[in-house]
């Protein structure tokens, strides 16, 4: 059953038996210029869609995911922020965060910890839901990646985006997304990207 629920800033789509990509980011990594741009853009998007009641359509979805490509990953490759994920150790307790219930909360298809931002493809197991699992995520995280830097204050940024994955060949596209993300970036020998689980497609309904 699909359900919508209003985030921080802009609606969330879930449903039970789900894979979702999703993409978090530190709190600094973007200008509010492109935040509020992207925001007031994607609303526009899926605004017929949230009336309604149903998922976006094929065609929606690619607008929505090229103008995320477009407005918010080109700026996130750039580097911009303080990047704390550079440091190995931060990215170390990133890592620990999304691997640590893999699994038995979730199963994790695939991830990437870029300097500034995060993507995960998930699927949750029954019981457990994606706004949680971030939340979960989001907040061990920070706490050690804090303690680490010896600093306090908002490490991410509260709002995540993400997409509803709708069959085999979007699952199998974001992948390769994920993965491929740090030479698109231009970052050499990067080592926080890997392919989880048994490496076998879900079955998508």
């Amino acid at each position: 059953m699909l359900k919508i629920r209003q985030g921080a800033y802009l609606p969330h789509w879930t449903r039970g038996g789900a894979v979702y990509a999703v993409n978090f980011r530190l709190a600094d990594s973007l200008p509010a210029s492109v935040v509020k741009t992207w925001e007031f853009e994607r609303e526009d998007i899926v605004k017929t869609a949230r009336q309604m009641n149903r998922p976006l359509t094929a065609s929606e979805e690619m607008s929505l995911d090229k103008l995320f490509s477009e407005k918010v990953e080109r700026y996130l490759d750039q580097g911009r922020g303080a990047c704390w994920m550079h440091k190995g150790e931060v990215a170390t307790t990133v890592q620990k965060a999304l691997r640590h219930f893999d699994e038995e909360r979730y199963r994790l298809h695939a991830w990437c910890i870029m300097p500034n931002h995060v993507h995960a493809i998930l699927q949750p197991h029954g019981g457990f839901e994606l706004p949680d699992i971030l939340h979960s995520w989001k907040s061990f995280s920070s706490r050690r990646a804090n303690r680490v830097l010896a600093r306090t204050g908002k490490f991410w940024q509260p709002e995540y985006y993400d997409h509803l994955i709708r069959d085999e060949n979007d699952f199998d596209c974001q992948v390769e997304y994920v993965l491929a993300n740090p030479s698109r970036a231009g970052l050499k020998n990067w080592k926080w990207v890997g392919h989880g689980g048994t490496g076998v497609s879900p079955v998508i309904t």
